[in-house]
């Protein structure tokens, strides 16, 4: 069992830096924040740009995972969203996971003045998103002269992506899905699958919804002949209705829960001062000192 922690970007990097430093030092094995241009009760409060907040991270850490949890297609475009992952994680020393979404239908959906989209078309969007992207960072083969790929929301004219990734064959997907093309699209071509349950659901009704999700990855992995414990499982713990730092049992049953479901990966909050994911630091470094134990 490895264990993650989102950090949001609401301080200031004088006050942040330590917060992403500490995050090494408790023991986490990855840490990572929202990419969004602000985000749902927090819109009227400070947040920060994704990109810059995680390259800061890699300089004042060596050994913990960085990520986006995660990124979408809402406001990127895969050529210059390919660029910064690429570059981010040569910084940080192949220590980058992309994580990626169909993208919500909130604030970061319109803010560019872009039309609503229905479900089915977003996750068109997603998996041109994806697959243009997976192949931007496997960079271009040797005298190529570019990526080109041409779809129905992304083009890309003899891009360039000359060298070689950090990482090899590229950066490890980690791909957010609960519907079942998006979990086809995790079997087809996901390193790892993040799941936040059944939108809504609360308590039992979302742990229920967790194993079933993870049913519908086996049974989507096993029907295109991948061994579905090749796929690493993220569940981001915090989604259920409850915080699951408020109390080191808390912590520890979810975990015990998550772990008879297949999970591999575990991500909690940071505790904020007030409001959503209010806790106490106290109680993260407890939960901190009993990781080792808890792998």
């Amino acid at each position: 069992m490895r264990f993650g922690i989102v950090i949001l970007p609401q301080q200031p990097w004088a006050a942040a830096r330590h917060i992403w430093a500490a995050a090494e030092e408790l023991g986490f094995d990855h840490a990572w924040t929202y990419d969004h241009l602000s985000w749902r009760s927090l819109a009227d409060e400070r947040w920060g740009a994704t990109i810059p907040t995680l390259t800061a991270a890699a300089t004042v850490t060596q050994r913990i995972g960085l990520g986006t949890f995660v990124s979408s297609p809402n406001f990127r475009h895969p050529v210059t969203f390919a660029k910064d992952v690429a570059t981010l994680d040569d910084i940080a020393g192949g220590r980058f996971i992309l994580g990626v979404g169909s993208g919500g239908t909130g604030f970061d959906s319109l803010v560019l003045g872009q039309p609503q989209l229905s479900p089915r078309q977003r996750h068109e969007r997603f998996e041109e998103f994806v697959e243009q992207l997976d192949s931007l960072l496997r960079f271009e083969p040797a005298g190529s002269g570019g990526i080109s790929a041409t779809g129905q929301w992304f083009t890309a004219l003899k891009a360039r992506m000359v060298g070689v990734p950090a990482q090899s064959p590229r950066v490890p997907f980690v791909l957010a899905a609960n519907g079942p093309r998006g979990i086809a699209l995790v079997s087809r071509m996901a390193d790892g699958w993040v799941s936040t349950g059944k939108d809504g659901a609360v308590g039992e009704e979302w742990w229920q919804s967790v194993a079933t999700l993870a049913a519908r990855l086996d049974d989507a992995a096993s029907s295109v002949g991948r061994d579905p414990h090749s796929i690493d499982r993220y569940l981001s713990l915090d989604s259920g209705g409850t915080y699951s730092l408020q109390s080191i049992g808390a912590f520890e049953d979810a975990v015990g829960r998550a772990a008879q479901l297949g999970f591999t990966d575990l991500i909690a909050h940071w505790p904020r001062g007030d409001g959503i994911y209010a806790g106490s630091v106290s109680v993260l470094e407890e939960v901190a000192a009993r990781l080792g134990a808890l792998r």
